[in-house]
Parts: C-alpha cells; sequence; structure tokens
C-alpha cells in the first residue's frame, strides 16, 4: 500500500497570515499548494463582488477541489490548502475530505489579534491594490462575525500559532 501525502490547512481571521503561511509551508513540506483565491478567479474572474457571490462560487468548487486534493494525497504528495477553516462546518468539510480517504491532515490555527489583522490587511491594500474592494475594516468586521475558533472536541490536529 503507497504511503499517503498529508493535508494542511488553516484556520485564521481575514489578515491572519493563512496565504503567507501556506506558501512557506509548501515550500517546507514540498507540497502542492492550493489556494481558493487563485481557484476562483480563474474560474469566475470579476464575477465576485460580494460576500455572497464568494460564498456561492466557492461551495460551486469544493467537490472538484476535493476529489483533486484526493487523488493528489492518494499519490503519495503532501498537500498546503490557503482555503480558510473558520468555521465548523469548514472544518468539517475538511475533516470528511480526509476521513474518506484515511490521510492524515494537520490544521494550523493562526490566533491573531484583530489588531494586527488589520493592520496586515491595510498592508496588503496599499501592495495589492485591485484587493481593496474587500480588503478593508468593514468586510474584515463583516466576516468576523462568522469566525469560529477550532475546539479540542472537533477531533483534529491542532498546531496552535
Amino acid at each position: 500500500m503507497n504511503k499517503k501525502g498529508t493535508l494542511t490547512f488553516f484556520c485564521g481571521k481575514m489578515g491572519a497570515g493563512k496565504s503567507t503561511n501556506s506558501k512557506i509551508l509548501s515550500i517546507e513540506k514540498n507540497a502542492v499548494l492550493l489556494s481558493e483565491d487563485d481557484w476562483l478567479s480563474a474560474h469566475y474572474p470579476n464575477q465576485i463582488n460580494s460576500f455572497d457571490d464568494y460564498i456561492k462560487f466557492s461551495t460551486l468548487i469544493k467537490p472538484f477541489i476535493k476529489s483533486h486534493v484526493q487523488q493528489i494525497i492518494n499519490t503519495g504528495t503532501n498537500v498546503v490548502m490557503d482555503f480558510p477553516a473558520n468555521t465548523l462546518k469548514q472544518r468539517d468539510w475538511f475533516k470528511q475530505l480526509c476521513t474518506e480517504i484515511s490521510c492524515e491532515h494537520e490544521l494550523i490555527y493562526l490566533d491573531v489579534s484583530n489588531e494586527k489583522c488589520l493592520s496586515q490587511i491595510a498592508k496588503r491594500r496599499t501592495e495589492q491594490p485591485d484587493r481593496a474592494q474587500f480588503d478593508n475594516e468593514d468586510v474584515f468586521n463583516h466576516v468576523t462575525k462568522f469566525f469560529e475558533p477550532p475546539s479540542a472536541n472537533e477531533d483534529l490536529n491542532i498546531i496552535h500559532k
């Protein structure tokens, strides 16, 4: 039986550093990096103009992404996913993905203060002006209302950072 890869995914508020950390970790683990932002912009260019649009299109790509990730992991390749695991429902999706193919996983929880997140969002807005529509305090406050920190009773391998 072939050794399976490990799935790594992230939990953290908007601006916590999930994308930055996923890029670094994918290099360290010699892993395939999959970014939700990249997939959404490639498949639905200029169609995500609201939080509701994001939810709609994010949901549409999930079945394909799940199958794709499972196939990669089954080859013995590690996968790092820059997709949010910020709610119980989102984490359940990752957990089901792993359970179905019996692979190892790790959830990296970036426990960052609101102030630091907002500071990093402001910096990102300057560095990537095309993101200014969504990278602002109003969107941060809206999205943060849905944030649910992971807990030990979720039966996940949580790495707290």
